[in-house]
């Protein structure tokens, strides 16, 4: 299913609606593994949007969504990847991550993520190329391994 999207710069505007579609997507499975608190997950979220990588992601003019691409030494990190559920199951997910993982290509790095425990993105992940390379009762650590692209 084809989708018109696009990356934005974020601002300071966005927080507050970005916080909530995090909350939105997210809630359920905060309360599986924490007590969810609604200012913890402010201050989580908060520390993840104001860090250089953080992205919108835009259908038109529309804000439909968020995720921080985060350039380390070693890896390139994806967190805070939330889509408005409307989004969820239609293959925008899957196009927005290999637009990610050609950057991470490009720039000749593996890619790394962590997601809660037990979560559906386990899946959506695993699909995608990463190993997952721990996990506790709390979170899972994946990786996509850097790509041999014959140079």
């Amino acid at each position: 299913m084809p989708h018109d999207w696009r990356f934005g710069p974020v601002s300071e505007t966005d927080f507050e609606p970005l916080l909530m579609l995090r909350i939105e997507v997210m809630r359920e499975h905060l309360e599986r593994v924490f007590h969810y608190k609604p200012s913890r997950a402010r201050r989580i979220f908060r520390e993840h949007f104001d860090e250089p990588g953080m992205r919108l992601i835009l259908s038109g003019d529309e804000r439909i969504g968020c995720v921080g691409f985060r350039s380390e030494s070693e890896c390139l990190k994806i967190d805070s990847f939330y889509l408005e559920p409307r989004f969820h199951n239609s293959g925008l997910g899957t196009a927005i991550l290999k637009v990610l993982l050609a950057e991470a290509d490009a720039a000749a790095k593996p890619v790394r993520l962590e997601v809660l425990t037990g979560s559906k993105a386990d899946r959506f992940y695993l699909r995608h190329g990463f190993v997952k390379l721990r996990e506790d009762a709390i979170e899972a650590e994946y990786e996509r391994p850097l790509r041999n692209l014959g140079r």
